[in-house]
């Protein structure tokens, strides 16, 4: 998994490879200096290939702090595998997701 963070109006988080057991705990504290300034945010999934319950528990992480400072949080450009995976736990209805 590699993440990547680009600072401008808005932060985009950029995630590529596979948020599981192994990855989440380091995908949760690269974006660690995000949450703490919490802005719009936008995760870019264009190239992420797989979530596991422990990187869902991450974003859900992601999504709490968001509404926590009323920022907005955007998932953009999810796979169709990812966003049934999404659909499945029920995460679809809680994130705000964009082509």
């Amino acid at each position: 998994m590699e993440v990547t963070i680009l600072n401008g109006d808005q932060t985009i988080i950029k995630v590529s490879g596979r948020l599981d057991t192994v990855n989440a705990p380091l995908f949760g504290e690269k974006i660690a200096p995000v949450t703490e300034s919490m802005k719009d945010v936008v995760v870019d999934c264009n190239e992420l290939e797989y979530v596991a319950s422990s990187g869902l528990r991450q974003l859900l992480t992601l999504q709490k702090m968001a509404n926590q400072k009323k920022a907005k949080l955007v998932f953009r450009s999810v796979k169709p595998d990812i966003k049934n995976i999404f659909d499945m736990t029920g995460f679809a209805s809680m994130f705000n997701l964009e082509d």
